[in-house]
């Protein structure tokens, strides 16, 4: 399978002949561009995951693209071809086979209202598994061979987000949701996840819009 970060959280996943587009969202750049693709894919309703602006076009340069979006997501985007896709679900997009898990958005805050969130679980017909948990660290599924993790985010502490590493465990980390550092900033979350990570787990800083191989 081939991974390529378009920024932020969003990333274009490609095995066989399909393609995946996960979280086209504000902070991320170079979707907007992307033709045959078989879904789009979207956690949840936040703008850094979703930007509805830009999604009209990409709607429209793929219109046999399925779109799959968390339950609350679907609503919002007020598309006629949206499929609600919830925790529990799974289909089968080309040869990639693709579960929902989860439900509910990290905390922020009690005055924060809490949003719904659905982790991605996507198996190639390879047998590799890349898992986007969305902006949420609860669910931690089996055999993940590429965790897409979210660096840095209100709700997120480092403890948190390296408790959540090493409960997934995966063989291959690659860090997304960093939209909000600067370059020192984000070196150093990055050692933090390169030094206190397990030990069997690669740290893989994906270049940006380029296709990545796994």
């Amino acid at each position: 399978m081939q991974i390529t970060s378009l920024g932020h959280a969003c990333l274009l996943l490609e095995s066989d002949d399909t393609r995946l587009l996960i979280d086209p969202g504000v902070y991320s750049t170079g979707f907007e561009s992307l033709t045959q693709l078989d879904a789009i894919l979207v956690t949840h309703q936040h703008a850094d995951h979703l930007d509805r602006d830009r999604l009209t076009d990409v709607v429209a340069a793929n219109p046999r693209a399925a779109l799959l979006f968390e339950p609350e997501t679907a609503i919002e985007a007020d598309l006629e071809s949206v499929t609600v896709f919830s925790a529990g679900d799974s289909t089968r997009i080309g040869s990639i086979e693709v579960s929902a898990v989860g439900g509910e958005h990290a905390p922020n805050h009690d005055q924060v209202p809490r949003l719904g969130n659905v982790g991605l679980v996507l198996r190639t017909g390879g047998g590799q598994t890349l898992f986007h948990p969305g902006d949420s660290y609860a669910d931690a599924p089996s055999g993940v061979d590429v965790l897409a993790l979210p660096l840095n985010a209100p709700w997120a502490r480092v403890s948190g987000t390296l408790d959540f590493l090493h409960r997934v465990s995966p063989r291959v980390v690659i860090p997304i949701h960093d939209g909000l550092l600067n370059e020192a900033g984000r070196a150093a979350y990055l050692l933090h996840v390169e030094n206190a990570g397990p030990d069997h787990t690669e740290l893989r800083a994906l270049p940006n819009a380029e296709p990545t191989a796994f």
